[in-house]
């Protein structure tokens, strides 16, 4: 009977006993795979890191910022009251997949290297929404023939000791008007289109959507958007507006900015932190 008893004590005891303990390498391992999986569930729903290239937005995003964006708050769909989820707003800065020239898809071959509809992402404003009338004019946003409340800005881009343009520099701006209380957000002319402006004639512009005269009506599902630096932006008024199914997210913040128009040291880490635009880290997007 003990023999009996012995040998099931031992049994019971191999069944109950834990393994041998992990070692280091398989913890990490554990760790980077949960780390590899939340990161790509959350870059692939909720957030996706942008740079941008171009002065278009100058001097609400200037070139070489890093933009986090929020791809879970204009999910579609029926929007949940306890998610933080709403419906596209004027003003919002939006990222989106570029639409292509719907009216004239020669100039997208003949760019270098060519522009091919959906492969490269664009950063810009939502000024017009879907069904509503927009003409832009003597550098004034029409919508349903009102004027829309922006705040304008003069802009130049400053010159270099050689009087060469630095067109990845940020805008030199003077006040042109004072702000009003509805005017949550600035836009930038430059000289000779501000002065055009002021005398009520201005020249002819190549823009193909919402020319001055010819009114353009949104279509359903579609927002029309521009760049806040305005006689410098490819956007809405030359390839048409963005469809909703597009559009990737909201722009939030800056989380990293790079002057590039700042001399090179030659020294990658000097160049880092004397040339990182410490000030704009964390700003939000507005």
């Amino acid at each position: 009977m003990s023999t009996s008893t012995d040998e099931n004590s031992k049994k019971s005891d191999k069944e109950t006993s834990p393994g041998p303990p992990k070692g280091v390498a398989r913890d990490y391992f554990e760790s980077f795979v949960v780390t590899l999986i939340m990161a790509l569930f959350g870059m692939t729903f909720v957030l996706q890191a942008v740079t941008v290239p171009t002065a278009s937005m100058e001097n609400t995003i200037l070139v070489g910022d890093y933009l986090l964006v929020n791809k879970f708050i204009f999910s579609p769909g029926d929007t949940l009251p306890f998610l933080p989820e709403r419906e596209i707003k004027r003003g919002d800065i939006i990222v989106f997949k570029y639409p292509g020239n719907s009216k004239h898809p020669e100039m997208d071959r003949r760019r270098d290297p060519p522009l091919r509809k959906y492969e490269i992402n664009y950063v810009k404003r939502v000024i017009g929404l879907p069904g509503e009338t927009i003409e832009f004019n003597n550098n004034q946003v029409l919508i349903n023939g009102q004027p829309l409340a922006e705040h304008r800005v003069w802009g130049e881009h400053p010159l270099d000791s050689g009087g060469k343009m630095k067109d990845r520099a940020p805008l030199t701006t003077k006040e042109i008007e004072e702000r009003q209380p509805d005017q949550s957000y600035d836009v930038y002319y430059g000289e000779i289109s501000t002065k055009e402006a002021a005398s009520g004639v201005s020249s002819p512009r190549p823009y193909v959507f919402a020319a001055a005269g010819k009114p353009f009506k949104i279509p359903d599902d579609s927002y029309f958007v521009m760049g806040d630096n305005r006689d410098n932006s490819e956007d809405s008024r030359f390839w048409g507006p963005v469809q909703r199914d597009l559009i990737i997210g909201r722009a939030m913040f800056v989380y990293w900015s790079y002057d590039e128009s700042a001399p090179s040291n030659g020294n990658f880490l000097i160049d880092f932190f004397k040339n990182t635009r410490w000030s704009r880290t964390g700003t939000l997007v507005k």
